[in-house]
């Protein structure tokens, strides 16, 4: 759901149509919904089923001043590949599917692990290196917040190559 209101009620209004026109949408054109960049302006939105809806690598879709937000799809076997953000931090929440996590002071010593799955927040200070992989059997579904902003308003990335 993406929606810009003042009102609580025609966020609500505004949220059972997206549903509808998504699920008719979706059926009739078998494909997944990009969203645009957001930012400033205020958002609502249901983040955790943005973020389960999301077929590509990377779509930020809110960039403000001081943070960003994006959802992000690894498929099967994938990773985001070993980075590090010198003035960034980052959360990283898992919505669906298992993966493995790992951060550390350097790209070759990556020692904090663990396996992750739906619920569990990830969060990486900035100048620590990180990698996250998909290890389950379906693709891993999760949301990002960068603060301040990492990637330029509007990205989409279709593909991990695109990223690169």
């Amino acid at each position: 759901m993406y929606y810009k209101s003042n009102s609580y009620d025609d966020a609500m209004n505004a949220y059972t149509y997206w549903v509808y026109s998504r699920m008719l949408k979706d059926k009739i054109l078998n494909q997944a919904t990009i969203l645009q960049d957001y930012g400033p302006d205020p958002f609502i939105i249901d983040i955790e089923e943005a973020a389960d809806n999301n077929n590509y690598f990377r779509d930020v879709f809110w960039t403000g001043n001081h943070l960003q937000l994006a959802v992000m799809s690894l498929n099967v076997g994938e990773d985001i590949g070993a980075e590090m953000h010198p003035n960034v931090d980052q959360f990283v929440n898992i919505v669906d599917g298992e993966g493995f996590v790992a951060i550390g002071d350097s790209e070759d010593n990556l020692t904090q692990e663990a396996n992750v799955t739906e619920g569990i927040a990830v969060i990486i200070p900035a100048g620590k290196w990180h990698n996250i992989t998909n290890i389950g059997n379906t693709p891993l579904k999760l949301y990002t917040i960068y603060a301040p902003p990492e990637h330029p308003f509007g990205t989409v990335q279709k593909t991990k190559n695109e990223s690169e």
